[in-house]
C-alpha cells in the first residue's frame, strides 16, 4: 500500500560545497529507511524526481544529489541529443572521489532527519548513475544497491586509472545489476565481466538480464522505454530493499 508523500529541494552541505538534492518522505509519521537516487547525465530531472517520489510512496525516505553540483548547479535536461552531449561532457569532468564524498554527504544528511531509520541506506541509480552507485557500493553505511544499466563499470572510472570494477572486492552489502542485452552502450561481455567479479569476491549479488531491453528502459520519458521489463525491475528494488533496509 503507497502512502502520501510530500517534497522539496534542500541543499547537502560536503564541506565548502552546497549540493542541491531533491527530498521526498512520506507524510505520516513513523521512522523510514533511507534511499539515495542517483540521477542519469541529465541531471536531477523529471524522471529521477519521480523515482524519489515513487520510493517515499513505498515507505521509504529518498534523496536524489545533483552530483554534476560543481560543474552544473541546476543541470536538469531531457534527451535531446544536445542535453546527451552536454550530459556526457559533464559526466567526464567527474571523479570518484568527489562523487564518493557528495554521496558520503548525503547519506550523512539523511541520518540528521528525525524520521530516517538510523541502519543501512539504500542506492539506486540509472546510466552514468548505475556507474555511480557500484562505485558507492564500497561505502560502509550502503546495504542495498540498485544499479540501472551502469556504461562502463568495466572499462573506465570517474577520475581514475583503473576501471570501477576493480573496486568490486570493497562492496560491503548487497547489489542487483539490471542490464538490457540490446543496450549499445554496454556491451553484454561487459555484465558477464562483472558478474564474475561479484562471484569471484563473493559479493551478495544478482545480475538481471532483460532480453530485447536496451538502455533507458525503466525512463517512461525515452522512447526506450520497457513498461513490462520497468515494472519487472521495480518489483526487484523493492524486494531487495524491503530485506535489506
Amino acid at each position: 500500500m503507497t502512502v502520501e508523500v510530500s517534497s522539496k529541494w534542500v541543499q547537502v552541505q560536503n564541506e565548502d560545497l552546497a549540493i542541491d538534492a531533491y527530498l521526498a518522505m512520506p507524510e505520516a509519521s513513523g521512522v523510514y529507511p533511507g534511499v539515495v537516487v542517483i540521477q542519469e547525465i541529465f541531471g536531477v530531472n523529471q524522471h529521477i524526481r519521480d523515482v524519489t517520489e515513487k520510493l517515499a510512496a513505498e515507505g521509504y525516505i529518498a534523496i536524489a544529489p545533483a552530483i554534476y553540483q560543481r560543474q552544473a548547479p541546476g543541470f536538469a535536461v531531457g534527451y535531446g541529443a544536445e542535453d546527451v552531449k552536454q550530459g556526457r561532457e559533464y559526466k567526464v569532468k567527474t571523479k570518484a572521489q568527489e562523487l564518493l564524498t557528495d554521496i558520503q554527504a548525503t547519506i550523512d544528511y539523511l541520518y540528521t532527519l528525525p524520521l530516517v531509520k538510523q541502519s543501512g541506506v539504500g542506492t539506486i541509480g540509472f546510466c552514468f548513475g548505475g556507474h555511480v552507485v557500484y562505485l558507492a557500493a564500497t561505502l560502509d553505511r550502503v546495504a542495498a544497491t540498485a544499479s540501472f544499466y551502469g556504461a562502463q563499470i568495466a572499462t573506465w572510472c570517474p577520475g581514475s586509472d583503473q576501471a570501477t570494477i576493480n573496486y568490486t572486492k570493497d562492496i560491503k552489502g548487497t547489489i542487483y545489476t539490471f542490464f538490457g542485452t540490446e543496450d549499445p552502450l554496454i556491451p553484454n561481455e561487459q555484465n558477464v565481466q562483472i558478474e564474475a567479479e561479484l562471484k569471484q569476491h563473493n559479493i551478495d549479488h544478482q545480475v538481471f538480464r532483460y532480453q530485447e531491453a536496451t538502455h533507458g528502459f525503466m525512463c517512461d520519458y525515452r522512447d526506450s522505454y520497457s513498461p513490462d521489463v520497468a515494472k519487472d525491475s521495480w518489483k526487484k528494488v523493492l524486494n531487495l530493499f524491503s530485506q535489506k533496509l
